[in-house]
């Protein structure tokens, strides 16, 4: 029986890894799928928030300079990001397939452990960096254990979230809880998005947003 059949709120699991290719989408596509069979819910970064390529396009339709408008875009992503995996998920799963593991999932990585989330690191390939091993910096983000294959993923959150006891949430740095705050905000507006035009305004006034409160 899974969570939501017992009547207990669903664990929500970010979905970090490299994103680049069609072959790297389809594989976090069927990790999240695996996971939502299993019965999590996921937050998939391609799928949940937007590629920076296509709303990049947007932005020079409308027309902003490229520069600034990779700056907003960056900042959003950051800022999505952030809030997820800190505040709107309960636990992550690392796909460290690659020659090295994608820098950009290893940093959310890194928020989640430092946030105390529940860490899955999952790779199926061969290559590593030191003698056969990975960087222990990455390796001890998941306790120093891994798992080669997708199903295994599901059932290493089941037993990590069977074993957990919730206690008292520390507070979070200023700069963290800003960033979060940031991306809530974003979230909620991003949901009220119909295609991808919409989505410029809402990132514009976001960091036009952000930039006034700095000033104060």
């Amino acid at each position: 029986m899974t969570a939501a059949q017992k009547g207990k709120p669903v664990p929500r699991i970010y979905c970090a890894g490299p994103l680049f290719n069609r072959a790297e989408q389809e594989e976090m596509a069927e990790i999240a799928r695996t996971l939502v069979d299993a019965g999590f819910s996921v937050f998939l970064p391609h799928r949940d928030g937007f590629v920076f390529a296509d709303v990049h396009r947007e932005f020079l339709r409308g027309g902003y300079e490229s520069t600034e408008a990779a700056r907003m875009i960056q900042q959003a992503i950051f800022w999505l990001d952030t809030y997820e995996v800190v505040s709107g998920c309960q636990g992550l799963v690392l796909n460290m397939n690659g020659r090295v593991p994608d820098e950009g999932a290893v940093a959310e990585a890194a928020m989640a452990w430092v946030a105390g989330k529940a860490i899955v690191l999952y790779k199926s390939d061969s290559r590593s960096l030191i003698h056969g091993s990975d960087n222990p910096l990455v390796l001890g983000l998941g306790n120093f254990v891994s798992v080669s294959t997708i199903p295994e993923i599901a059932y290493a959150f089941a037993q990590l979230f069977r074993a957990r006891r919730p206690g008292p949430e520390a507070p979070l740095p200023r700069a963290v809880e800003s960033a979060v705050e940031s991306g809530r905000r974003l979230t909620k507006l991003l949901s009220t998005c119909k295609s991808l035009p919409d989505i410029v305004p809402v990132i514009v006034s976001s960091t036009h947003r952000s930039r006034r409160v700095l000033s104060r």
